[in-house]
């Protein structure tokens, strides 16, 4: 009970120490280059999957790519993009111009994880401040993959339905 009552009030006084001090800004823990390592090859080479992935098929739009990297029964779980590696790339078209595949994800990314079947990657995510749009705060953004013999076979991420037109 004493230890219950001691983490309570350590999290109370978190909370009031936090809520005081400023945001921190979200950054990158280090270049990719070395986010990809792991001294676990599977691990490594599942990261290097979802990496290459997200510049070839995602960043620089080349559709013809998605039988390398998804499996043909792909499962998603973003409630905006459809199930299945055609669905996928049907979606995908719509917006998709292939350009130059960049050497490294252009966007920030934060960390790249891999444990067991599963890897995550985290991103910069830059937004306006609903209580002064002349300001800008990080937060970030999470991609979740499961590997299933060297292809993706699901991802989560934490969108929310938008709007249809």
């Amino acid at each position: 009970m004493r230890h219950t009552t001691s983490f309570l009030a350590f999290i109370l006084l978190l909370s009031i120490i936090t809520s005081v001090q400023a945001q921190l800004p979200v950054k990158p823990l280090a270049a990719q280059v070395e986010l990809l390592k792991s001294d676990n090859p599977k691990y490594a080479a599942n990261k290097k999957l979802v990496y290459d992935m997200w510049r070839e098929f995602l960043e620089a739009g080349h559709m013809e790519v998605a039988e390398k990297y998804f499996a043909e029964t792909y499962m998603q779980h973003n409630p905006n993009a459809p199930t299945g590696r055609k669905a996928l790339v049907e979606f995908f078209s719509k917006w998709a111009k292939p350009q130059t595949v960049s050497d490294t994800i252009k966007s920030k990314v934060v960390a790249i994880v891999a444990e067991e079947d599963l890897v995550v990657i985290s991103f910069v995510s830059e937004r306006t401040d609903p209580n002064d749009p002349e300001k800008k705060y990080t937060t970030t953004w999470f991609d979740m993959f499961r590997i299933e013999n060297g292809k993706i076979a699901e991802h989560w991420d934490s969108s929310e339905k938008m709007k249809l037109n």
